[in-house]
């Protein structure tokens, strides 16, 4: 009896496995068909893997698909990388994270006097965004410096936004800074750093640095930005060095997780240490804030025609690692987090599902809202009206229709997002903040005017 119970259990198991892997299928595939995601996506428990699959192409052009070793550009995921490489060498005995950034380049200007190597670590220096001045012309990038001293030299000699610890300001320059003082400190390249103090010893063999001028990496994915008539190739993708360089595959996405929340890689101090909000939910190199109702340690990250998303779930040791190759900037944030609480038992509804009611704003009422918004370095988001539908467009993304529930709070029919528009005492519009995949990003409005890139942008 015991026997033949202990088979039924593990058929009803199994049974819900396979509904679960088939609904994280059909989220996934939702975004495919809306011509909203290429890539590769893996979810795993510890180290079982609960879905390892490719989506779409890796080149469309030669109709080569997207499997589970397709290595993509990370973007800004790159971050924990460079933290955790800080982190290391703080371990060894060669900086402290409290250290001036002065104590290792002398020659730094007067302004950097008060910033440490934490407040480059938190985004919290004040040294502003070294990306800004570009446009979002695809071939400006390729005048944009591609070593370190010419990235650094970019920024180095500009007045402070703030005061350093004053605030939370996202910063690639930051990050930038710190791969230079990798390479000061360590005596090695930041490429030769990671490679042989991370990549290495966690057996990541399908990972590395690309500064695009590299040898053919073998199952490199091209990047892809959206057209009404289908994904254009993005190119030519400029260096970001430390802040957004690296590539890697789900499959060694998974392996790093493992490494460093498995103490492969620093201490278990060192490790906390790392992981420890500041301001802003950002701790060194990572985002660690709920996500829907549970503890969760992620960042996503963007580059010219590629975005990416990866969520840890600490309780319960959940990875989701989401590296799309066709550049729309919320799609992987959004799948993570659908995927994540499949995970978890829970029921998510497909992107433009229906369940959201439409109703009719007037035209004055709609034309209050048209405007430039503050979304993050590099990436306007921007509302139009033509007729009496508003629509939005986010860096180098398409114009989206935005449909009214209610008179601030607007929604996505093609993707799980809402805006929603505040305004002050008086009722003037001042900002929007967007829901998705259960984080809230607010943009101050700039300007009730639209600032029109001339092409997509590049952000990180």
């Amino acid at each position: 009896m015991k026997t033949v119970m202990f088979l039924c259990l593990s058929l009803v198991v199994g049974m819900c496995r396979a509904q679960d892997l088939n609904r994280m299928d059909q989220v996934i595939q939702a975004y495919v068909g809306h011509q909203h995601f290429m890539g590769s996506v893996l979810v795993a428990r510890g180290n079982d893997a609960m879905l390892s699959k490719g989506y779409g192409f890796a080149n469309v052009e030669l109709k080569i698909p997207n499997s589970p070793e397709t290595k993509f550009r990370l973007g800004s995921i790159t971050k924990q990388f460079t933290a955790a490489s800080i982190v290391l060498l703080e371990q060894q005995g060669k900086l402290k994270t409290e250290d001036s950034v002065k104590k290792y380049l002398p020659d730094a200007p007067a302004t950097w006097d008060k910033i440490t190597i934490f407040h480059l670590l938190t985004h919290t220096s004040g040294i502003p965004e070294f990306m800004e001045g570009y446009t979002a012309d695809l071939e400006a990038t390729k005048t944009m410096p591609a070593t370190p001293e010419q990235l650094v030299a970019r920024f180095r000699d500009k007045p402070l936004n703030f005061a350093p610890g004053e605030k939370f300001s996202y910063s690639n320059s930051g990050y930038v800074l710190l791969g230079y003082l990798i390479e000061k400190i360590s005596g090695h390249s930041y490429a030769q750093f990671v490679q042989e103090n991370l990549f290495t010893p966690l057996g990541m063999k399908d990972s590395g640095y690309d500064d695009s001028n590299s040898a053919i990496i073998v199952r490199r994915a091209s990047g892809y930005v959206p057209r009404s008539d289908g994904p254009m190739n993005a190119g030519f993708v400029s260096s970001a060095f430390s802040a957004g360089a690296l590539y890697s595959t789900t499959e060694d996405l998974l392996r790093w997780e493992q490494g460093l929340f498995g103490g492969k890689v620093l201490s278990e101090a060192s490790l906390r240490k790392m992981t420890t909000p500041y301001k802003g939910d950002y701790a060194f190199g990572l985002f660690v804030s709920t996500l829907n109702g549970r503890k969760a340690i992620w960042h996503d990250g963007y580059m010219q025609g590629f975005s990416a998303s990866l969520v840890y779930y600490p309780e319960d040791k959940l990875t989701v690692a989401v590296l799309g190759n066709l550049k729309w900037a919320s799609t992987p944030n959004e799948i993570a987090s659908k995927l994540g609480a499949l995970a978890h038992g829970e029921k998510v509804e497909l992107p433009a599902s229906g369940e959201r009611k439409e109703i009719t704003l007037s035209r004055d009422v709609l034309s209050r809202y048209t405007g430039t918004y503050d979304f993050e370095p590099g990436a306007n988001l921007l509302i139009k009206l033509e007729g009496d539908q508003l629509s939005a467009k986010l860096g180098g993304q398409p114009w989206t229709p935005i449909y009214p529930e209610s008179e601030t709070m607007f929604f996505l029919k093609i993707a799980d997002a809402q805006l929603e528009f505040r305004k002050d005492t008086k009722g003037a519009v001042t900002g929007i903040v967007m829901h998705q995949g259960g984080r809230h990003h607010d943009a101050p409005r700039k300007s009730s005017t639209i600032e029109l890139p001339p092409v997509p942008g590049t952000q990180m």
